[in-house]
This record gives structure tokens, C-alpha cells and sequence, in this order.
């Protein structure tokens, strides 16, 4: 249960880098813009990887 929670947080933080890539790409800020969209793909294959485990040790 606890990683599910985990998974959450994981999944909250990578659409918030969404949207932050989205923000720096209208300000055209291109080095944060490399960050956000690591962040966003590192904590999305993260959280997506820990529900799949989860849901198939069900």
C-alpha cells in the first residue's frame, strides 16, 4: 500500500514538470526547460513503473 502512495507523490511531481515545461517553453527559457522535461520523464517512467508493479503482484 505504501508504494501506491509513493507512486502518487511520483505521479504529482511529474505533471507538475509538465506544466513547467509547458511554462518554459512560452518564456523560451531553454536550460530549465532541459531540466523539466528530465524531471518529467525520470519521475513519470518512475511512477508509472511502481503502479504497473504493484497492480501485478495483485
Amino acid at each position: 500500500m505504501s508504494h501506491i502512495i509513493l507512486a502518487i507523490i511520483f505521479l504529482l511531481v511529474a505533471l507538475l514538470a509538465v506544466i513547467s515545461v509547458i511554462r518554459q517553453l512560452k518564456i523560451k527559457n531553454y536550460f530549465a526547460l532541459i531540466f523539466s522535461v528530465l524531471t518529467a520523464v525520470a519521475f513519470g517512467f518512475f511512477s508509472i513503473a511502481t503502479i504497473i508493479s504493484e497492480l501485478s503482484s495483485l
